[in-house]
């Protein structure tokens, strides 16, 4: 198959730096891959160091030199302007997303696309209406009559490191809220999907009154090199990281040294708990939601536990959720789930279905590559049964749509199971007695929770994880906070 059916691209390959779209110094650009079919979409500037230290100086003196960390009703006028550019170019922005993500057309309606885009007001709202400055009582201090002023700051330069999965959405969660608090950003997309980027830092070039250096956007088909940069660079102060486990311990580490704020969104096997007095046809039936953008979700629910009296149909409903699922139309509008983002992502799945089969897991369904899609990306949506805890493709982040069915006896039993994870970010519980799920939410050690089919995820919803999980919130007035430092001031009362 080919990715001919998507009408011409008009991608931004050129990176925003200190107010300016511009090539690498070097003269270099890199493919941009198209999942569904590997072909080249287009390409996009290639960066090297010397266009990192050219970002990262603007930043820091767009911070320090600048009032946009002060002038509150400047920072809200520029943000709109934003958000209305955006809007007013997201049909290009969705083929571009198909092309480079390989999310199905009808996924941009949605969470690849519409849903990020309405998530902009909220942070603008917000900070309109935030208590910048409010006072203590009166205290005596050794005799000292003292009030107290409490001010809230821009934490500075903001390193923001975004992935591949859900490139718009957490693009933005980063940097708009960021922005409003009156941070200035170098915003260093994935290598897989620099455009949903670039086209950002066009909105912002050629639609806006953000002042030079305030927003930057650097692209490199190497993450490492420019990544180290930023999250060892004193000159920032603050790093806003969503990825891989592995990669979070790595940042955290580069950003002690220099004792930077940090903010980690990582990984996750978050477990979909069905209780023994759930409806199993439904709660069974939305584990489709492993399917959703080929299974490319941290937050996903990709253990499903399920008591032994409803083993059976539990495993049954899934096999034939999964096994309805089409695949291999780019533009359909009701497809949800593409190909994974990249080849190497193909090749993990896979060798995570091995590892199942290998210690002893039933693949029920699944477990390959789709006939007739073999130039792509694509896995089969998989689940196994028949699985135990212990298990690798139960215990570590496969990333994949593949879903592993665990068995087990009492309520105590899945509490143990689901909290027995080095992560903890999301999970969902079913049952029909809504306060009893209630309860056992509360002793699951999850950052988020979905109890009977309701969704936790929206813009005033902080977002992230208990223990390997991360570091912190993002969205809400919690993510807010993450992008300002508190200064206690006292004076004679």
């Amino acid at each position: 198959m080919s990715n001919t059916a998507l009408p011409p691209l008009n991608p931004e390959t050129r990176m925003l730096i200190d107010g300016q779209l511009v090539p690498a110094a070097s003269g270099k650009t890199y493919n941009n891959i198209n999942p569904a079919d590997n072909s080249v979409a287009g390409v996009c500037a290639d960066a090297g160091p010397e266009d990192m230290e050219v970002a990262i100086a603007a930043a820091r003196r767009a911070f320090d030199e600048s009032d946009w960390s002060t002038n509150h009703a400047f920072r809200a006028k520029c943000l709109r302007q934003l958000r209305d550019a955006i809007k007013a170019h997201a049909d290009e922005l969705r083929y571009l997303m198909v092309a480079e993500v390989g999310a199905p057309l009808g996924l941009t309606y949605g969470p690849q696309t519409d849903i990020p885009i309405s998530f902009i007001d909220w942070p603008i709202e917000y900070l309109e209406q935030f208590e910048w400055e409010r006072e203590l009582p009166t205290v005596n201090v050794v005799g000292v009559p003292s009030k107290r002023l409490v001010w809230k700051e821009a934490a500075g330069v903001v390193a923001a490191i975004t992935p591949w999965n859900f490139p718009l959405q957490i693009n933005l969660a980063k940097i708009i809220p960021a922005l409003a608090a009156g941070c200035t950003v170098i915003l260093k997309p994935a290598p897989d999907t620099p455009w949903t980027a670039t086209f950002i830092g066009k909105m912002v070039a050629e639609h806006t009154d953000i002042p030079p250096g305030v927003f930057n956007v650097v692209t490199s088909q190497d993450p490492a090199v420019l990544g180290d940069m930023l999250t060892g660079d004193p000159r920032i102060d603050v790093i806003s990281f969503t990825g891989s486990t592995g990669i979070g311990k790595h940042i955290m580490k580069r950003g002690a040294d220099t004792v930077k704020k940090v903010f980690l969104e990582l990984g996750g096997k978050s477990a979909h708990i069905i209780l023994d007095d759930a409806d199993v046809g439904f709660a069974a039936f939305m584990c489709i939601s492993v399917c959703f953008n080929a299974g490319q979700g941290c937050a996903l629910a990709t253990r499903m536990l399920v008591p032994r009296s409803l083993y059976d149909q539990a495993v049954a409903t899934a096999k034939s959720v999964f096994e309805g699922i089409k695949l291999g139309d780019p533009m359909s509008r009701d497809q949800i789930m593409g190909p994974l983002a990249n080849k190497r992502q193909q090749l993990r799945v896979l060798e995570y279905i091995e590892k199942g089969k290998a210690e002893g897991a039933r693949l029920v369904c699944g477990g390959a590559v789709p006939e007739g899609l073999e130039k792509g990306c694509y896995v089969l949506p998989t689940i196994f049964a028949d699985v135990s805890n212990d298990m690798t493709i139960a215990q570590e982040e496969i990333f994949g749509p593949v879903l592993c069915i665990i068995p087990y006896d009492t309520e105590e039993d899945a509490i143990r199971i689901a909290n027995d994870s080095i992560y903890g970010l999301s999970g969902a519980i079913f049952s029909k007695d809504q306060e009893r799920a209630l309860r056992v939410a509360r002793r699951i050690r999850t950052g988020t929770m979905n109890i009977n089919g309701a969704a936790f995820f929206s813009a005033d919803a902080p977002f992230g994880g208990y223990k390997q999980s991360g570091v912190g919130r993002e969205m809400g007035p919690e993510g807010f906070e993450e992008y300002l430092q508190t200064k206690t001031v006292a004076i004679p009362g």
